[in-house]
């Protein structure tokens, strides 16, 4: 059975040696290959091979509710792969207490960071597109699953967006706790900002720029090159069309 599933992956586009975040809703591939979430997690790493990294988000927003953060014990909210992946001996896990990320592979030092802004320019969005990484996505709409759209956002400083700080406890790797405070690029609710980047997704299909399957669909398994969709998603930006494609404002009615 991970065979079968690190043919599926190569199928749609992941190659040994990559660099490959992946967010995933598992419930069809578990149902439909009667497998694990340790197996799926397994069957990544075959076909990344040696060279290659695999990077799982382990985001959790208890943070923002005071609740204290634990860089060794805080679980993933993000679904039972990623908590395989927080769990695997060789995960590396970055620092942010609310947009962590465990990183298992060849460069997974790499990941090694502690960035103050979730999404900003020290962030592992910006080691994955230095890598020249991949982003896969299984079963989830771009809406349920895409947090690079933000990563771009903030790096052209978008006008409907703004920074958020946070402060909390937070343990270390080494069990010390201190508080400390770090930051998000969040969207301005009092503008009536809503996040809507399921238009963009379709323009990225329409493009060519992602190779697989959509959800529901077969693998259910879709892959994109991190600065193909960098560089399209900017165009839109400095285009002037992000609220036709990022986001929309909610209606007084």
């Amino acid at each position: 059975m991970k065979t079968t599933l690190s043919e599926n992956w190569a199928k749609c586009g992941v190659e040994a040696g990559d660099t490959l975040l992946i967010h995933t809703s598992l419930r069809r591939t578990l149902s439909n290959y009667d497998t694990t979430p340790e197996i799926v997690l397994e069957s990544f790493l075959d076909v990344l091979g040696e060279e290659g990294t695999l990077l799982l988000p382990l985001f959790n927003f208890e943070f923002t509710k005071g609740v204290p953060f634990d860089i060794r014990t805080t679980p993933s909210q993000m679904g039972a792969l990623t908590e395989a992946g927080r769990l695997h001996p060789g995960a590396v896990r970055s620092g942010h207490p609310i947009y962590s990320f465990a990183a298992i592979g060849a460069k997974a030092y790499r990941f090694n960071v502690d960035n103050f802004s979730g999404y900003g320019s020290e962030s592992p969005f910006t080691i994955l597109c230095e890598l020249d990484g991949k982003i896969g996505i299984i079963d989830l709409m771009d809406q349920n699953s895409m947090t690079f759209y933000h990563h771009i956002e903030e790096l052209h400083d978008v006008p409907y967006r703004y920074h958020k700080e946070f402060t909390g406890n937070y343990t270390d790797a080494q069990g010390e706790t201190t508080e400390r405070t770090y930051s998000l690029f969040v969207r301005d609710i009092q503008k009536g900002v809503l996040t809507d980047v399921n238009p963009m997704g379709e323009v990225l299909w329409e493009k060519g720029l992602y190779t697989g399957d959509r959800p529901k669909e077969a693998t259910g398994f879709r892959v994109i090159s991190a600065n193909e969709m960098f560089e399209e998603v900017s165009k839109v930006i400095k285009d002037g069309r992000a609220e036709e494609l990022l986001y929309s404002i909610e209606s007084d009615e």
